[in-house]
């Protein structure tokens, strides 16, 4: 709805033109280009094009948010577009969660059973320790994300503790890509976010996360 009622602007007469979804660097400097000059004369409107984008990504697992999170540095900065793409990403994953439960179980169980057992047999693994388990999940992308949030519902993870460890454990990842939307003239590549030294320091703020539940677990077994 948001890119058929665009209203009438002196600053962009061809907005219609750009408003799709990026699928390379150089479609995403150029819808940057022209939000930015249109959100000084219709800042709530492209605030909720973006929203409402967003979520769709998220909700149906369509594949490049990673071009959104940049977007959200290069239109609101690193601190305000941190917090709204964790926001976002948070709620499109729990809608996500909601629509697989209501209407994706038999398709997820006979189209992934062998992946589905596995990370069945891992969360069972960790139910004591489940909200560092997915904290873990998250911020070391092993599984993708949209993955996790399709079968989360089915293997029984409450939507709460689901929620909250999307919120947080995709944080970093969401603020290295924001971060990178203040200096998008200068990136060539999706893969300069993401180098070697970047995903170890992911790896390592895991590791962080899951050591209370490690510790915890150590503890009940001594007792």
């Amino acid at each position: 709805m948001t890119t058929v009622f665009v209203p009438d602007s002196e600053a962009i007469q061809n907005l219609r033109d750009v408003l799709k979804f990026p699928g390379n660097l150089e479609d995403l400097k150029t819808l940057t280009e022209t939000l930015l000059e249109f959100k000084k004369f219709h800042p709530l409107y492209v605030y909720i094009l973006f929203c409402t984008s967003y979520l769709y990504k998220q909700t149906f697992a369509i594949p490049g948010s990673v071009f959104l999170n940049i977007l959200s540095g290069a239109l609101y900065g690193t601190v305000k577009g941190t917090c709204l793409s964790s926001l976002l990403t948070a709620t499109g994953a729990s809608m996500c969660y909601f629509l697989s439960l209501l209407s994706g179980t038999d398709f997820i169980l006979n189209t992934w059973p062998e992946k589905m057992s596995h990370l069945r047999a891992q969360v069972d693994n960790n139910q004591e320790r489940l909200p560092y388990f997915l904290l873990s999940l998250r911020l070391v992308p092993v599984s993708p994300n949209w993955f996790i949030n399709a079968t989360s519902p089915i293997l029984g993870i409450p939507i709460k503790i689901f929620a909250v460890t999307a919120f947080i454990g995709l944080m970093p990842y969401n603020f290295v890509c924001v971060k990178a939307g203040s200096v998008l003239s200068e990136l060539t590549s999706v893969n300069d976010l993401l180098n070697f030294q970047m995903v170890c320091n992911l790896m390592l703020v895991a590791g962080v996360a899951s050591l209370p539940g490690f510790l915890n677990k150590k503890l009940q077994k001594m007792s």
